[in-house]
C-alpha cells in the first residue's frame, strides 16, 4: 500500500455538465499526482454531462495530466452517488431566465444587485429555487453515499449547505467559497509594495476568518512576525477615495466585474474588522448605502453583471465545449486557485491543511445565531474536519452578521415547512428591501410567480 498517494476514489459530481467548476476541476484533478480514480458526472442536462465526461477523458492524453481519471455521465442521483468517496455539488437553481427575474425584477422599485445570487431579493428567491433542490439531494447522499465527504460550491451557500444538514443530519458537508483569498491577496499585494516582497503567496497570509458567505470578516491576520491588520487598515485610509485595485482590469469601467476595494476600505475605516469578500457581494448585505443607483455603485468602483452578460458568457462556452468535445480545441488545462483537490487530500490523510469552510455553527463563530451555517477556519485532517474558534466580531458588526444569518434561517425554515408568508417576512427583512410594504408585496409576488414552476408543494 502506498500512504501517500490514493488510488481508486469516485467523485460524484452533482451538476457535472458544469462549464466553470467542473471544468476547473477536471484541470485541478488532472494536475494533482496524489489522486486518481472515476468521476460520475450527473446533470438534469443529460447532453451536458456527457460532453463533459468526453472532454475529461481527453484530458489524458494531454502530457501534463499525471493525474489518471475516468469520467462517466449518470443518468439519476443513485447511479452517480453510490459508493462515492466525495461529493461535489455545483448546480445552477433554475436557469438564467429566472435569475433575470432575480436580479432584474427590482429595478422596476429601484433596487439595484451587483450578483443577486446569495443576499438581496434576488437572493431570497433564489434560496427558494435552490432549498429543494438540496432537500432532493441531501436525502439521496443520506441513502446512497452518507459516508461520503460534501463540497457544496453552489449559491446561495449558507442556506444550500444548511439544507443538506436538515434533511440528512449526518451528513459530511461543508462550503467551499474562493472569496475570502481576495483579502489574502490583497495583502500580498500591500506587502509588495510596502516591502518589496514579490513572493508572497495567499497561503502564507494566515488569517482569522469569521462570519457569513460572501459576508465574512477577519479580525487577525498576520505574515511571518508581520502583524498585517495596522497596514491594512492604513491602506483602508490611504485609498478611501481612490480605491486599491487587485489587477489592471479591476480599474476597467467596462468590466463588471471591477473591484476597487472602496466598500471594504469604507467598512474597516466605520467599524475596524476587515470584509473578506469582493465589493460586489458585500455591498449587498448593507442597506443601499452602496447600491442606491447604478451610479452609486460605479462611485464605489464596482459594477453591476447584467443576466445578459452571464446568457452571453454560456453561449460563448456551448461554442467551446463543442470545439473541445469534437478535438477541434483543445481542453485549457492551468490550475484554478480551488482548494478542492487540496481539501480532498486532506480528507484522506495525505496532508493536512488548514483553510476557510462554511458549516454549521457548533459555537466557532461566537455571536452568531447556534446552527447557522457560518464561516469560519477550519482544520482538515484524515476524514475529520474541525472548526475553528473565531471569536467575536466587534459588535456592530455582530450585529449586521447576525441578522443576516437569523434571516438565512428563516428562509430555510418557510421552504422546509413550505411557508409562503414566512418567506416573504424574509423577503422583506432584507436590507436592501427599502420600499413600502405594498411594494414589497407586489415585487414578491412577481417574482414568485416567475420562479414558481421550481416551487413544488407550495400554496401560491
Amino acid at each position: 500500500m502506498n500512504c501517500e498517494t490514493a488510488k481508486d476514489l469516485t467523485i460524484a459530481y452533482i451538476g457535472g455538465g458544469s462549464m466553470n467548476w467542473a471544468w476547473e476541476m477536471i484541470a485541478d484533478l488532472a494536475l494533482e499526482p496524489k489522486l486518481s480514480g472515476v468521476v460520475r458526472l450527473y446533470d438534469i442536462d443529460a447532453e451536458a454531462a456527457k460532453t463533459n465526461a468526453r472532454i475529461g477523458n481527453s484530458v489524458k492524453d494531454d502530457p501534463a495530466a499525471v493525474g489518471q481519471w475516468n469520467y462517466e455521465a449518470k443518468d439519476s442521483l443513485k447511479a452517480a452517488l453510490t459508493g462515492a468517496d466525495f461529493v461535489v455539488i455545483s448546480i445552477l437553481p433554475g436557469t438564467f431566465d429566472e435569475m433575470e427575474s432575480d436580479v432584474h425584477a427590482p429595478e422596476k422599485y429601484g433596487i439595484y444587485q451587483s450578483v443577486g445570487d446569495t443576499t438581496g431579493p434576488g437572493g431570497v428567491i433564489r434560496g427558494m429555487r435552490a432549498i429543494p433542490m438540496f432537500e432532493e439531494i441531501g436525502a439521496a447522499i443520506g441513502a446512497y453515499a452518507p459516508n461520503a465527504w460534501v463540497i457544496n460550491y453552489t449559491n446561495p451557500m449558507s442556506v444550500c449547505t444548511a439544507a443538506l444538514y436538515r434533511v440528512f443530519p449526518g451528513v459530511k458537508a461543508f462550503g467551499c467559497c474562493h472569496e475570502v483569498f481576495h483579502s489574502q491577496q490583497l495583502f500580498a499585494k500591500m506587502l509588495e509594495q510596502e516591502y518589496g516582497l514579490t513572493d508572497v503567496n495567499k497561503s502564507d497570509i494566515k488569517i482569522n476568518v469569521t462570519g457569513i458567505n460572501h459576508f465574512s470578516w477577519l479580525t487577525e491576520a498576520s505574515y511571518k512576525t508581520i502583524d498585517l491588520i495596522p497596514l491594512f487598515k492604513k491602506y483602508a485610509k490611504q485609498c478611501a477615495g481612490d480605491g486599491f485595485a487587485l489587477r489592471e482590469s479591476d480599474s476597467d469601467t467596462g468590466n463588471y466585474f471591477r473591484n476597487l476595494n472602496k466598500v471594504c476600505f469604507d467598512l474597516v475605516n466605520r467599524y475596524g474588522a476587515i470584509p473578506c469578500a469582493g465589493d460586489r457581494h458585500i455591498a449587498e448585505f448593507m442597506p443601499p448605502w452602496y447600491l442606491a443607483s447604478p451610479e452609486t455603485a460605479a462611485g464605489w468602483g464596482f459594477g453591476l453583471t447584467p443576466v445578459s452578460y452571464r446568457k452571453q458568457a454560456r453561449t460563448r462556452k456551448l461554442e467551446q465545449s463543442a470545439a473541445i468535445a469534437a478535438g477541434r480545441e483543445r481542453f485549457p488545462l492551468s490550475r484554478s486557485g480551488e482548494e478542492g483537490t487540496e481539501q480532498m487530500k486532506a480528507l484522506l490523510g495525505l496532508n493536512p491543511l488548514f483553510t476557510n469552510v462554511n458549516v454549521p455553527n457548533i459555537g466557532q463563530a461566537e455571536g452568531l445565531p447556534l446552527g447557522a451555517v457560518v464561516e469560519t477556519n477550519a482544520v482538515f485532517s484524515r476524514d475529520s474536519l474541525r472548526p475553528v474558534w473565531a471569536g467575536r466580531l466587534p459588535e456592530p458588526v455582530t450585529r449586521l452578521v447576525y441578522n443576516q444569518a437569523a434571516n438565512q434561517m428563516m428562509l430555510l425554515d418557510a421552504c422546509f415547512k413550505k411557508d409562503i408568508s414566512l418567506a416573504f417576512a424574509a423577503f422583506v427583512s432584507d436590507s436592501l428591501m427599502t420600499v413600502n410594504v405594498n411594494d414589497a408585496e407586489k415585487l414578491f409576488a412577481d417574482m414568485v410567480d416567475n420562479t414558481k414552476a421550481y416551487l413544488p408543494g407550495w400554496r401560491l
